[in-house]
This record gives structure tokens, C-alpha cells and sequence, in this order.
């Protein structure tokens, strides 16, 4: 799967990319710039596609570089000198994913902020995550906005934007990318899964709610199957031999827990908003399985707890059993 870093391509979201390209052909771009949407909509293309084009000096309305321009393959290859991105790392003592971006790695930005351009024009830092900053980092960016340099901008790409400190909000200009169209969606997955029949791919589209990552991501998944599975759990209580199943299923793919466990919440919505509408009593215990089996998601990531053993106790909590 191409990485944003690498994306030549962008689709949809027609309003941010024209407050992007008229902000800096006005020659008052502002200095931070807060993208914000659900996870799989483009959020950290639209960043790298606009530092791309910055970066390269283009003037292209649809901030399109052409892919064989020096600074498209050095921002590829992570090679620009006066493009920085920010996000979680690698622990190395640990040997696991940090579960947030730390201060050490946001104080980062400042050595990088007070040196020279390294080509005399801007430098821009890209925070990918920027709700996964702890309250030491996020206290430490917001010292960095209070004070930007010149020629120097910071995108941060976050899906839950309410997160962040409500004074780095402030001193950001907002881009909410919406969902995509579903005929959008169906259109990158016929370009990138090909091997989808149309029913399938229609289906993945759907399930994706306007989210071409995740229709990706259900397409290498067997996200149909998965979609299946999901189905019959929200239907009814399973058996504990038939949850056991379930679990072993979903845990023999590579991210088949992360991608169960999305498509148990969205289903959950769902049907919570169809209750919701027809006034049905219960709400109030589907909101709270909607809260904790996110938190369940992450404590799994987070602690390296065993998927199997979560799924079932996701399942036995579904219908109150």
C-alpha cells in the first residue's frame, strides 16, 4: 500500500485543497494548520501533497507535483532536509511502538525550526497523530505556536481533533476532511484491489463509511467475511463454542482484531442510531459498550494483551451475557 509520504494521487475534498493553494498564493499562509477527519479520508496525503508542493515552489491549484521532480522522490525517501514529521517512535529499549508521542521527540521541532532552510525557503513540520501527544508534548508544541518562526509552517493531521488542547486549536486553522463519496471509494478500489469482485467491492465500500483506508485495509483483510462475522454477533448471543470460533477466526489474519473490533463499533453505532430514531429504550448501555470496546482496542495495542481472549470477552458484554 503506497504511504502518504509516497501518494502522488488525491481524491475529494475539493474546499481544503483551494483554502490551502489560496492561502499560500496570497503570500499570508497562515503558520499552523490543524487537518482534521475520520481515520482513511486523506488527511496525512493532503499534508505531505501540500508540504510536496510548498517545498518544490509549484503553483499548481490542485497542489499536484509531478512525481519525477527532485522534491517529490526526496520527500519519498524521507530525505528532505526542511521537512520534519512528527509521530509516535520506535522504542528502542522496549522494542514496541511508543503508545504516545513524548516531549523528547516534540522538542525535536524546535532545533529543527531555529536552523536555516536548508534550500532558503520553508520548513515544515508535519505532526501525523497529533492527539497521541501526551500533555508534556502537547504543552510543548503549543510553546512552539505561541512564537512561530518565519517561513515556517506545521500541519497537524489528527482524527479526533477534541483531543488536542483547546489553546493549540486556537492558534490553528481548521480543515475538516469529510467522508469520501462512496462512488469515490469504489473508484480507488477498483484502481488498487483489483482482485474484488463488484459485489465485494461494493460491499467494502459501504462498510467503509467514506474511508478509503479502511476500505483498503477490509479489502487485504477479507473484510466481506469479517463483515459477516460481525453481523451474526450483533444479531444474537453467541454460543461460548461458536465465540471461541469466532475468535480464532478473526485472529489468525494479521489485523484481523483491529479490523473485527472497528467493524463491531461502527455496526454498534449504527444500530444504536436506529434505535436512537425509532426511540427504543436501551441507549445509554450501547453507548457505554461503544466507549469500552474502544478502550478495549486500545488497552489490547497498548499492553499487548491476547486478542482472542478480548474478542470473546467482547462478545460475552455484546448482548449482556
Amino acid at each position: 500500500m503506497t504511504t502518504p509520504r509516497e501518494n502522488p494521487a488525491f481524491i475529494g475534498h475539493p474546499a481544503a485543497v483551494a483554502a490551502l493553494h489560496s492561502a499560500a498564493m496570497s503570500g499570508r499562509l497562515h503558520h499552523a494548520w490543524l487537518i482534521g477527519g475520520q481515520v482513511g479520508v486523506g488527511k496525512a496525503t493532503l499534508a505531505y501533497r501540500f508540504a510536496r508542493w510548498l517545498l518544490a515552489g509549484e503553483s499548481s491549484a490542485d497542489l499536484s507535483v509531478p512525481v519525477s521532480h527532485p522534491t517529490f522522490k526526496r520527500l519519498a525517501a524521507n530525505t528532505h532536509s526542511d521537512l520534519l514529521t512528527i509521530e509516535r517512535r520506535f522504542d528502542e529499549k522496549r522494542k514496541k511502538m511508543q503508545s504516545e508521542i513524548v516531549v523528547d521527540t516534540v522538542l525535536e521541532v524546535g532545533k529543527f525550526l531555529r536552523l536555516t532552510p536548508g534550500e532558503g525557503g520553508w520548513r515544515v513540520v508535519i505532526v501525523d497523530g497529533a492527539e497521541e501527544m501526551n500533555r508534556n508534548a502537547a504543552n510543548a508544541l503549543l510553546k512552539l505556536l505561541e512564537e512561530p518562526p518565519q517561513r515556517a509552517i506545521l500541519l497537524l493531521v489528527s482524527h479526533a481533533p477534541g483531543r488536542l488542547l483547546p489553546t493549540i486549536r486556537s492558534r490553528c486553522r481548521t480543515l475538516n476532511l469529510g467522508p469520501l463519496a462512496e462512488r469515490d471509494v469504489v473508484s480507488l478500489l477498483h484502481e488498487q484491489a483489483p482482485e474484488l469482485s463488484s459485489v465485494d467491492t461494493a460491499r467494502v465500500a459501504r462498510l467503509s463509511e467514506g474511508s478509503i483506508g479502511t476500505a483498503l485495509t477490509l479489502a487485504a483483510e477479507d473484510g466481506v467475511a469479517m463483515a459477516g462475522l460481525v453481523d451474526e454477533a450483533l444479531a444474537a448471543p453467541l454460543a461460548p463454542a461458536r465465540a471461541q470460533a469466532v475468535a480464532d477466526a478473526v485472529a489468525r489474519s494479521e489485523d484481523g482484531y483491529e479490523v473485527f473490533m472497528n467493524l463491531l463499533r461502527t455496526g454498534l453505532a449504527s444500530t444504536t442510531r436506529q434505535a436512537a430514531r425509532a426511540s427504543q429504550p436501551g441507549l445509554g448501555r450501547a453507548v457505554d459498550l461503544w466507549e469500552g470496546f474502544g478502550k478495549l482496542e486500545r488497552d489490547v495495542q497498548n499492553l499487548n494483551l491476547d486478542k482472542r481472549a478480548a474478542i470473546i470477552v467482547a462478545l460475552s458484554q455484546l448482548h449482556g451475557s
